[in-house]
């Protein structure tokens, strides 16, 4: 055991012992020499901060390569001419003259512009008259088309009432469809024809906007529901038995809705796009013929069926707002 301590010991020693021949020991009273007056000193020498005679050491100076051998770079007074200038010396081109700025200036300025604005056309305490032309879409063995008049008051900028009518008895045409039909099959479709129709209608706008057209002119249009309830004036036409059958005008309740646009010329001159769909209980020709003569001249005998019927109108007109003008009333 004390042997093991031993060689323990001198295990120790032996590794201690470079570490002390490496170490150095200032001499006490030893002194760096001091630097000589403006004498400066080697480039990563020591400086001593005790000596006041001791130059700061200046950094070395970059070096360039060259093909004759290193040299010292020169520093240069004008860094912004040693980097080649600005924009306008890489390309001329770039920088305005002062010709060309005399001619921008001189240019015609558009002083309009189009930005948030007021309501461009007002409705509300005004009157629109709007005349129209309508045409059936959803018939195909009878068409309905025929001029038509409404007239409606805003109560709001957004509400109003009205009327409008329709007149439809010169126009009631029968489609080359429905004629080759009864050609080729021998079988007669019951149809219909219209005299007038009229109704009592509320318009809600929730839509109003503007676009831009033929160059700089702005567009002002508006979207709007429509409404109501009226009357349709029809009969049906005879086409099972035209020698005996004669049907007379009968007027029926019909409900009315449907969507329009609005697009705007001026402040109270518009031109008009309406769907509406007229919804009533149709009376038909009866398809059946009796046997013996009075049999079919009994007028009871005449009528068929009596199906919920849509007669899906569109409609293309102009609207005149009276009166032409008005004033904006600002709160105060």
């Amino acid at each position: 055991m004390k042997q093991a301590r031993c060689w323990l010991l001198v295990v120790v020693a032996l590794m201690l012992l470079p570490h002390a021949a490496f170490a150095q020991q200032k001499k006490p009273g030893a002194k760096p020499a001091a630097a000589k007056p403006g004498a400066t000193a080697p480039a990563g020498g020591d400086i001593d901060i005790d000596d006041p005679n001791a130059a700061p050491a200046q950094p070395a100076q970059p070096q360039t390569e060259d093909l004759d051998g290193p040299q010292p770079a020169q520093p240069s007074g004008d860094t912004g001419a040693a980097a080649g200038g600005g924009i306008c010396e890489i390309d001329p081109s770039a920088c305005p003259k002062q010709g060309d700025v005399k001619a921008l200036a001189a240019r015609p300025v558009k002083a309009e512009v189009y930005a948030v604005q007021q309501i461009y056309a007002l409705r509300r305490g005004r009157f629109e008259l709007n005349p129209y032309f309508g045409f059936s879409l959803n018939d195909q063995f009878v068409g309905h088309p025929g001029p038509g008049l409404a007239l409606n008051y805003y109560l709001t900028n957004v509400l109003a009432i009205g009327i409008n009518g329709t007149y439809y008895q010169p126009f009631n045409t029968d489609s080359d469809f429905n004629f080759q039909n009864r050609r080729a099959t021998r079988l007669a479709v019951p149809l219909n024809e219209y005299l007038a129709g009229a109704a009592f209608n509320f318009t809600y706008v929730p839509m109003y906007g503007k676009f831009s057209g033929f160059g700089n002119f702005i567009f002002h249009y508006d979207g709007y529901l429509v409404g109501g309830v009226g009357t349709m004036v029809t009969r049906p036409i005879a086409v099972i038995d035209p020698d005996n059958r004669k049907f007379d005008w009968e007027p029926r309740v019909s409900f009315n809705v449907g969507f329009g646009l609005r697009i705007f010329l001026n402040r109270w001159l518009a031109v008009t796009a309406e769907v509406r769909d007229y919804i009533y209980v149709e009376q038909l020709e009866s398809t059946t013929v009796g046997r013996t003569q009075q049999e079919q001249q009994d007028s009871s005998t005449w009528f068929g069926e009596k199906p919920l019927t849509n007669n899906v109108q569109a409609q293309l007109g102009i609207s005149m707002f009276l009166p032409f003008s008005w004033e904006y009333r600002l709160p105060k």
